[in-house]
């Protein structure tokens, strides 16, 4: 089976090889002499020669969003959940951070630990932290994706722990995703908006803002009422703990 898979991976490199053969042609009449191609170090890469950049739409505008709002904020310290490894790396430039996930990354920056934490219990005290973050995290808790276990509402304890945690009159930054409500076992949940808010008792909405997959874009302070058309959108909830 791995003879026929390494056969077959070059054989689909060969024919997609014979899509750049006039680049090749080109490359070799105008080298300089620096690089030579050589046939076994072809890697063509035949998707990307589009007229804009392409992105996933969620991964790129919730970090912006929340990095704006750090920057207005400037906590002395903030506590990331498992969001984006990027996101945690970016803001420990100008915050001190501490990330924390179920599988804990070998990652080695200044102003930034990396360290081992289950959503479902928290290593902290009762309203304890000021500036919190977790992102595009908690629709996967409970359905088994990293290694966690199975737990219908695994989402739901893992939102009563960042309740819990997050200091009175301290910010947490919240994304999932939205739309009409939908398991996608075991890749993620889909939530409404009325579900998050029902979750989220004792919080104030500072800020929501949603990526939209109608227009690709993010909406700041956006009207509820359109996650109702949203298939997979993403949903920024920015809450203030009240109490």
């Amino acid at each position: 089976m791995r003879l026929v898979c390494i056969t077959f991976n070059r054989f689909l490199n060969f024919l997609t090889s014979l899509l750049i053969i006039k680049d090749i042609k080109k490359f070799i009449k105008k080298n300089d002499g620096r690089f030579f191609i050589k046939i076994y170090n072809l890697r063509p890469i035949i998707f990307d020669k589009t007229n804009k950049t392409n992105f996933d739409i969620h991964y790129i505008y919730h970090p912006a969003w929340a990095a704006r709002i750090l920057a207005e904020l400037k906590p002395d310290e903030h506590i990331d959940i498992s969001s984006s490894l990027a996101f945690a790396s970016m803001i420990s430039a100008f915050i001190p951070t501490k990330f924390y996930d179920y599988r804990p990354a070998d990652l080695f920056l200044d102003n930034l630990s990396s360290l081992r934490a289950d959503l479902n219990s928290l290593p902290f005290k009762d309203n304890s932290l000021k500036s919190v973050s977790c992102m595009h995290t908690v629709e996967h808790i409970g359905l088994g994706r990293y290694g966690d276990e199975i737990d219908p509402q695994g989402d739901l304890k893992a939102i009563h722990e960042l309740k819990r945690v997050v200091a009175i009159g301290g910010s947490l930054l919240f994304v999932v995703p939205v739309g009409r409500p939908m398991l996608v076992f075991n890749a993620h949940r889909i939530y409404s908006y009325e579900q998050i808010m029902s979750y989220f008792k004792g919080f104030k909405l500072k800020n929501f803002s949603l990526i939209s997959e109608k227009n690709n874009k993010i909406i700041n302070q956006a009207n509820a009422q359109l996650v109702a058309q949203e298939k997979y959108g993403c949903g920024c909830f920015w809450f203030i703990k009240k109490y």
